[in-house]
């Protein structure tokens, strides 16, 4: 398996001399299991404000894989290293990125800062007051804002604490695998193809889709493999998220994960609003490009403007496995909240193979007259009684678009 060097830059006016730094380089598993790339501490700085590039572990990972990359910075006092950051600064970058040497922004706030004044304290009277020196610091605005409940409004769903205790919710839920039960849900809105993508991220590689959130957050726009996220000022800047409720109809980070997501996406129409509809549609080869850009792989596709065939089912049942995720477009009629019309509306992801009620396997000679059962994600849960109760194979059929398969996150 190779090696490879790697190093990135941070952003700072201190001499190099004084500088040094811990570099991590890792992934977290579905299992929640660190697999560490590089570990080093207290290196110093280059000329250039670089780090050194350092070896690599061993690995066999496709250039596609998405890590992230950790960083502490020290300042040297009197001969000591003092810890300059309260947390360590992290930023996703592919391992194909980091090996090319592009493992840095050339916007230089979106890198590691540090920067100190030197301006001297001077005397401000003759009095013999205590001196003292007035320091501007300027700060990046805060991008993602209700109208409704602006900064400052105690309902004011992105402040950094909201959003940290939903991520950590988020992730208790995740740990305890599909019956966590708190996943991303598109709720008032149309968002459920980016809510069924953001599910398979969460479950597969948490640690992305938690920086995707803040890079996000704090710069207002992220890349994702080769995917630019740069959501318009005005999703940012939402106005209807509430609509005279009194919490969001949408929580806030999967307003910023899935509302980015689906502007990013589009050509020609903003996705503004809660309200949007037209928008807010996700056609395959969205949820493909999304996929792909994670590093997974896509082994199959029966996706269909017409209704599936048993065969088809049958091809999607013989795929699935505890190793993919299946993306199925569906008419929501077939669900027990959804409206029975026969149209293609709603993304779902499978969470096992379509059954008999009385759990046996489906062939291409079963009769389409049998009740049928499927686990599945939709609307934020992952449930085995989703399906309309008395659904008949048939019935499944014509409320079924075929399916995308795609090789879990790796």
């Amino acid at each position: 398996m190779p090696k490879y060097n790697i190093y990135t830059k941070i952003e700072s006016n201190v001499p190099t001399s004084d500088l040094f730094y811990d570099l991590n380089v890792y992934k977290t598993d579905a299992n929640n299991k660190k697999h560490v790339l590089l570990s080093v501490t207290q290196q110093p700085i280059t000329s250039g404000y670089y780090t050194q590039p350092h070896e690599t572990n061993e690995t066999d990972d496709d250039l596609s894989v998405i890590y992230i990359i950790e960083m502490n910075l020290y300042r040297k006092h009197g001969g000591k290293l003092i810890s300059v950051f309260s947390s360590p600064s992290k930023k996703m970058y592919t391992l194909g990125e980091m090996v090319s040497g592009q493992a840095y922004s050339k916007n230089k706030r979106e890198n590691v800062c540090y920067f100190e004044t030197k301006t001297q304290t001077k005397p401000v009277n003759d009095k013999g007051e205590d001196n003292i020196h007035h320091v501007q610091i300027t700060c990046m605005p805060r991008f993602f804002v209700s109208l409704e409940h602006p900064i400052g409004d105690p309902l004011d769903p992105f402040t950094k604490n909201n959003i940290k205790s939903e991520l950590d919710t988020r992730k208790a839920a995740s740990l305890l695998g599909p019956e966590g039960g708190y996943y991303p849900d598109q709720y008032y809105s149309m968002l459920c193809g980016p809510a069924a993508f953001y599910y398979c991220l969460m479950m597969d590689r948490y640690d992305i889709y938690e920086q995707l959130v803040w890079e996000l957050w704090s710069h207002g726009k992220a890349m994702l493999g080769d995917f630019l996220f740069q959501p318009s000022t005005k999703t940012m800047k939402v106005d209807d998220l509430f609509a005279g409720a009194s919490q969001p109809r949408v929580s806030a980070i999967d307003w910023i994960t899935m509302a980015s997501l689906r502007d990013s996406s589009n050509n020609l129409l903003r996705y503004e609003s809660v309200r949007d509809k037209v928008s807010a549609i996700t056609l395959w080869g969205d949820i493909e490009k999304w996929m792909l850009n994670t590093g997974a792989q896509k082994i199959f596709s029966n996706i269909s403007l017409y209704h599936s065939s048993l065969n088809d089912i049958c091809k999607l049942n013989s795929l699935m496995s505890n190793d993919v995720h299946i993306f199925s477009l569906i008419s929501a009629g077939m669900l027990q909240q959804g409206a029975d019309v026969p149209f293609k509306d709603h993304w779902i992801v499978w969470g096992g193979k379509l059954k008999l009620v009385n759990g046996g396997s489906i062939t291409n000679e079963t009769s389409l007259e049998e009740l049928v059962s499927l686990r599945l994600f939709s609307w934020g849960e992952v449930k085995d009684n989703s399906l309309r109760a008395s659904l008949t194979l048939g019935e499944f059929l014509r409320h079924t678009f075929g399916g995308m398969v795609f090789k879990k996150i790796p």
